[in-house]
């Protein structure tokens, strides 16, 4: 039988890069970007050759930001998956997309390429917070780009939106969630603004509490979040993401349990059979690679690590249990040859009598205090 493969896509362009990102992307130059494509395909072509017994049942189109490629480049790409690899029928396809940057020449393309799911990164609905974010679009042409992609027939749609930001308040966070929820999509993802050393706002905020809403504030957003989205018919299947009844990210919640994936393209990240490594991160030199060489996943891979048992059964931990749903101990016991209590005892022990997790017949999941400090809860898995 087929092992199931998860396959993440990076695209590494955007309009402008924004002040609190630190993922992998640069500016998107037509020349460049056009040999990018090029080399991505035949990556594509050459990598598949490794995986002739897995079949793929999710691929996700990051970045960057997707939907800045041409709609003959995005096609492209799709055409040399669905060439390449055994993909699902049912295959939940993802792509990134931002406001301003999708026509509907575009979505025909997305559409006729498999593509079914779109993601689009809109963050707030107030274009003061927008405009301080750094990002290149207002809720208006958010709202132009969601009618588009719905007159596309999309009907499985993502919105990302991030809480806590310079400026915000709880009452303008309230307004968010509710010009979104009205909407109605399928899925929202609700992330609090994370800091990155190496960003712009790192050297703006750090050190400047004052600038961004404090603990208490940001604490009744957190809050907020769930309590709103719950009342509109959202249910929470993972810490940050919500979704309508059958309509959770399967790509995701495949990452959080363990299935296997590969990435494709400059710095993506792979797990492969009890490997972890991820690809050449410097744009030029990952696109002189010669990826039908010999020598091309030395070239290309770098980082390879062998994870040990003990550091598999903490990722199995501490990604499981971000799923409201938690984790199986009948799984954790066909994975590993011992039951959870042999390794984690103590560590359940503890935390069941501080009321942060909670002991089912079938497994172990957080309690909602343990969802509010779950960063702590985790840790406690580290052996």
């Amino acid at each position: 039988m087929r092992r199931p493969l998860e396959l993440y896509i990076h695209i590494p362009f955007c309009a402008r890069k924004c002040g609190y990102c630190d993922f992998l992307s640069a500016r998107a130059i037509p020349g460049v970007r056009q040999k990018y494509v090029e080399q991505l395909i035949r990556e594509i072509s050459c990598q598949s050759a490794h995986y002739p017994g897995y079949r793929v049942v999710s691929v996700y189109l990051g970045g960057g930001t997707p939907s800045l490629l041409e709609p003959k480049e995005t096609a492209d790409i799709m055409a040399q998956i669905r060439s390449c690899f055994r993909l699902e029928e049912d295959a939940e396809v993802t792509m990134e997309a931002n406001p301003g940057t999708v026509t509907m020449e575009k979505l025909k393309a997305y559409r006729e390429g498999g593509i079914n799911r779109l993601s689009i990164g809109l963050q707030s609905a107030d274009d003061g917070e927008l405009k301080r974010l750094g990002r290149i679009h207002t809720w208006d042409e958010f709202l132009k780009t969601y009618q588009r992609v719905r007159q596309a027939g999309f009907d499985n749609v993502n919105i990302d939106l991030m809480s806590a930001l310079p400026g915000q308040t709880t009452d303008s966070w309230r307004a968010t969630l509710k010009k979104v929820a009205r909407l109605r999509p399928e899925h929202i993802s609700a992330y609090s603004l994370m800091i990155e050393e190496g960003t712009p706002f790192y050297e703006t905020y750090h050190g400047h509490p004052e600038l961004l809403p404090d603990e208490d504030e940001e604490r009744e957003m957190y809050y907020l979040t769930g309590r709103f989205l719950k009342e509109q018919g959202f249910e929470r299947y993972e810490i940050s993401n919500y979704a309508r009844p059958g309509r959770e990210c399967r790509h995701n919640t495949g990452y959080w349990t363990g299935v296997e994936y590969l990435g494709l393209g400059l710095g993506a990240s792979s797990y492969i059979q009890g490997f972890r490594f991820r690809n050449e991160s410097d744009l030029e030199t990952y696109c002189g690679i010669p990826m039908d060489s010999p020598r091309a996943d030395d070239l290309l891979h770098q980082d390879i690590i062998r994870l040990t048992d003990r550091e598999k059964m903490e990722e199995f931990m501490f990604l499981g249990l971000r799923m409201i749903k938690g984790v199986s101990e009948e799984e954790f016991r066909k994975r590993f040859g011992v039951t959870i209590w042999e390794v984690y005892g103590e560590v359940l022990k503890k935390l069941q009598k501080n009321r942060l997790i909670i002991l089912e017949d079938a497994g172990v999941r957080l309690s909602d205090f343990g969802i509010d400090i779950s960063n702590y809860v985790l840790s406690e898995f580290l052996l």
